[in-house]
């Protein structure tokens, strides 16, 4: 059986990107099964590739412009999301998650399942604290990653 991974994402110094860093330190207070890795992934793009090497599942977290309000949650998979130009991202910093997932594909041959779990933000702007519409569903999301780990 393989690693389970958390990868959150996004960048801390701009309030509400930072949602899946947030997420991802929030979960370190959990108890978790012993096969779940935690990444504080930042804005690493394809170095975040060592980290899901092998993984049986990966659970991204992130802010996602998906036309909702602020604090809305969206839960996608890659499948979910179609074929998109290289150019073309998910994340708000430029992550280009389903790029790194082909890479994945190529180095090994296929890719875990994986699932994406988004949060509207309300604000993307110089700052360390989430906004208050993303910090109130914080807990909603990391009552989500436990779902997707169960």
């Amino acid at each position: 059986m393989g690693k389970k991974v958390v990868l959150g994402i996004g960048n801390l110094l701009m309030k509400d990107d930072g949602v899946g860093v947030h997420a991802v330190r929030a979960l370190e207070k959990c108890r978790l099964p012993a096969d779940v890795e935690l990444v504080d992934g930042g804005t690493a793009g394809c170095d975040l590739l060592p980290f899901m090497a092998g993984a049986e599942k990966i659970i991204i977290i992130d802010a996602l412009k998906g036309g909702g309000p602020p604090g809305a949650v969206y839960r996608l998979t890659a499948e979910d999301c179609g074929e998109q130009p290289i150019n073309c991202t998910l994340s708000l910093h430029e992550l280009g998650i389903l790029t790194v997932f082909n890479d994945l594909a190529l180095l090994e041959g296929k890719t875990p399942p994986c699932v994406i779990i988004g949060v509207e933000p309300a604000e993307i702007d110089w700052g360390m604290e989430l906004t208050p519409e993303v910090a109130a569903v914080l807990p909603r999301v990391l009552e989500l990653v436990q779902q997707e780990l169960a």
